[in-house]
């Protein structure tokens, strides 16, 4: 069974080596410049463009759209889960750890939405999933709400120092009998 690994921007490299990822999601504003860990593959690695906002027209800044979930969950779909997948953003306290629960149900889509929340929250107080990206995640995937509301159950997370990664497993899959 393989993991999502949910990091700040300042320990992506560390995380990447640490957990042997070859795979990574980047949600950062336009124009952040950082450098994509050597044991990442560039091919492997989705760049998306968003602040990390609730809501549309907020000036210059990049609200997450249908196209970036989209790119989430096709990503996602395609990534072999032999090794761990890095999804980072600025702190590592929202876009990241809502990208990695669209991601998880894009590659586990039977999973409970509550359970998935209890799984987010054990991994992390501090986790507080940006609500649109959730919202829209939820509509793609066909989730009739219940991923929104499982989300929005869990609430504000404890105050963070934008300094902690953290890991969120995929459901147990049962044995298949033979």
């Amino acid at each position: 069974m393989s993991v999502i690994v949910v990091s700040p921007l300042a320990r992506i490299a560390e995380m990447a080596v640490r957990h042997k990822a070859r795979e990574m999601i980047s949600l950062l504003a336009a124009n952040q410049d950082f450098h994509r860990p050597a044991v990442i593959q560039a091919e492997r690695h989705l760049k998306l463009a968003m602040n990390d906002i609730s809501f549309a027209g907020t000036g210059d800044l990049i609200a997450p759209q249908e196209a970036h979930v989209a790119e989430i969950i096709g990503f996602a779909k395609a990534w072999d889960q032999t090794q761990p997948l890095v999804v980072h953003c600025w702190m590592g306290v929202s876009r990241s750890p809502a990208a990695a629960m669209i991601a998880s149900l894009a590659v586990a889509p039977d999973d409970d939405d509550d359970a998935l929340a209890k799984r987010l929250r054990e991994a992390s107080s501090f986790a507080t999933p940006n609500m649109r990206l959730v919202e829209i995640g939820d509509e793609m995937l066909g989730r009739g709400g219940r991923f929104a509301k499982a989300v929005k159950a869990l609430g504000r997370g404890t105050d963070a120092d934008g300094n902690t990664p953290f890991v969120l497993p995929l459901p147990s899959r049962e044995p298949i009998q033979s």
